[in-house]
């Protein structure tokens, strides 16, 4: 089994920001994350107890991740970048970029006969994609609109389905899509029911890589706690760190999770398959992030006036 992990200078950096913090009590923390292996770190940092007493909730897309933040109800979550910016936006700032989580893991599958070998094919089809918003769902009409096309819901021929992972896998093999752009373990399953993986997203980004997961805060939270967001910095760098160290024990917690959240564990194939696209790190690269924002913006989800990034990352004010 092949796991990336990318532990860069950071991580260490994180880790000896929260050993030089000495405070007082700290609150519970309320923290979110997704089920995709990208967000392997809170997957296995939970399941290990490093994120201390923290309560955790599993949401099946990152913008309802972020809406929960926006309600008041969660502290920090792991989410694409896609509703990491959005989130930033439309909170006016109050949502940060923390830490990278991981880059990578994301296909574009096509079913079965759907004669599509590339988006140029996606004329006239049906795709499915998460919640808009999402970092996929992002990617995807992106895409469409570099190669001269649209969802129909804006004059176009690609009807995308935007629905939870479960319902575009129950789509998938039952016909009812042609394609789908999805994160993984999904995009390695699809394949496992008969689909081609027509490309793996990082083939169409310039650069050959993209931000897939990030850890956000609110930044009020961050400004009350400033030794809760540091004791967070260190158990989301020593979970990477744990990752890096016994990626055979991290598998293992992985399936166990998913196993118990789908309701039962993967094949050793496919979760190998679907583990060996994602680089795990515990670093954001800005530029990657701030790439999924202009592809936001063109699309028009960050509004119709001028927007302000300058804080959007954590510590570099705005």
């Amino acid at each position: 089994m092949r796991m990336l992990v990318a532990l860069l200078a950071g991580a260490a950096a994180l880790l000896l920001a929260a050993a030089s913090y000495q405070g007082g009590e700290q609150p519970t923390l309320r923290m979110a994350h997704s089920s995709n292996v990208a967000h392997a770190i809170p997957i296995v940092g939970s399941s290990l107890g490093l994120y201390g007493d923290a309560q955790t909730r599993v949401f099946d897309s990152g913008p309802q991740a972020i809406e929960a933040m926006l309600a008041g109800s969660i502290d920090a979550a792991y989410v694409g970048p896609g509703p990491a910016v959005n989130g930033h936006i439309n909170s006016g700032g109050r949502i940060q970029v923390l830490a990278g989580a991981a880059t990578g893991g994301a296909s574009f599958v096509a079913a079965p006969g759907a004669g599509i070998s590339g988006i140029a094919d996606l004329g006239g089809t049906r795709i499915g994609a998460p919640q808009i918003g999402n970092t996929q769902d992002v990617s995807l009409r992106d895409s469409l609109a570099a190669h001269g096309l649209a969802p129909a819901e804006l004059g176009g021929t690609v009807v995308v389905h935007n629905v939870p992972y479960p319902d575009i896998y129950s789509l998938f093999t039952t016909g009812r899509i042609d394609g789908a752009w999805v994160a993984e373990p999904w995009a390695t399953l699809l394949v496992d029911a008969g689909g081609e993986r027509i490309f793996r997203e990082e083939e169409v980004w310039p650069g050959g890589g993209f931000a897939s997961a990030v850890l956000v805060v609110d930044a009020g939270y961050a400004g009350r706690n400033p030794g809760a967001v540091e004791d967070l910095l260190a158990s989301h760098a020593e979970a990477a760190g744990r990752i890096a160290g016994d990626p055979e024990g991290a598998r293992d917690i992985i399936n166990g999770f998913l196993g118990s959240y789908l309701g039962r564990p993967l094949p050793d194939r496919v979760l190998d398959e679907a583990l060996g696209n994602v680089v795990i790190t515990a670093e954001a690269d800005e530029g990657m992030v701030l790439e999924f924002a202009e592809k936001a913006g063109r699309l028009g989800y960050l509004g119709r006036h001028a927007y302000d990034l300058s804080g959007l990352f954590y510590g570099a004010g705005g």
